[in-house]
């Protein structure tokens, strides 16, 4: 038997999970029918789904009644919630994909994608964020490349910027040292 209810969950599990804790955030519990019409899947089907989550101790169910996720369910839910926000949000920020195009590869990627390289993920936009070498400017620049498919700028008045930037960051930190945020 296995020890971790999350082990060897399929991609549909998951998105059950996570259609669960979205009903639940927004009703307090979740119903058969409301799993169904956000899936777009028969009441059957949903049926034996919440059989297999009840079964693994991850949602409380009993036909004819609400639906809650366990304190375990929720975790792993909003663990799957993480991992998609994160995709999304990387698709849409640093590869300029439209919502709709980065919501669809987010849905298709949450399930195969390792923690450990979502949180690798989450750490690379966060330094891409506020690296001075990088920035919001920088994402801006991508997003014309990507749109024209040839560099638009001079590197030189880019590099000018960045550097203004940075000595911008030092005169207002008090020690006159360049500031740590987004440095290695």
């Amino acid at each position: 038997m296995n020890c971790d209810p999350a082990e060897g969950l399929s991609a549909s599990m998951e998105d059950y999970l996570e259609v669960i804790f979205h009903l639940e955030d927004s009703n307090r519990v979740a119903r058969a029918k409301d799993i169904a019409d956000q899936m777009n899947v028969q009441r059957a089907s949903v049926t034996g789904a919440l059989k297999a989550l009840a079964g693994r101790g991850l949602i409380n169910y009993s036909p004819y009644s609400y639906i809650t996720l366990t304190a375990t369910g929720r975790n792993i839910a909003r663990d799957i919630i993480r991992r998609h926000n994160t995709l999304k949000e990387f698709f849409v920020t640093a590869l300029q994909l439209t919502p709709e195009e980065a919501e669809a590869n987010a849905c298709r990627m949450e399930h195969a994608i390792d923690p450990s390289a979502v949180d690798r993920l989450v750490h690379f936009l966060e330094f891409i964020k506020t690296c001075p070498r990088t920035g919001i400017d920088w994402f801006d620049a991508f997003a014309r490349y990507c749109k024209r498919g040839v560099q638009s700028s001079n590197c030189e008045d880019c590099i000018q910027l960045c550097l203004q930037r940075i000595g911008s960051a030092v005169d207002k930190n008090d020690t006159g040292e360049i500031p740590e945020q987004g440095h290695s």
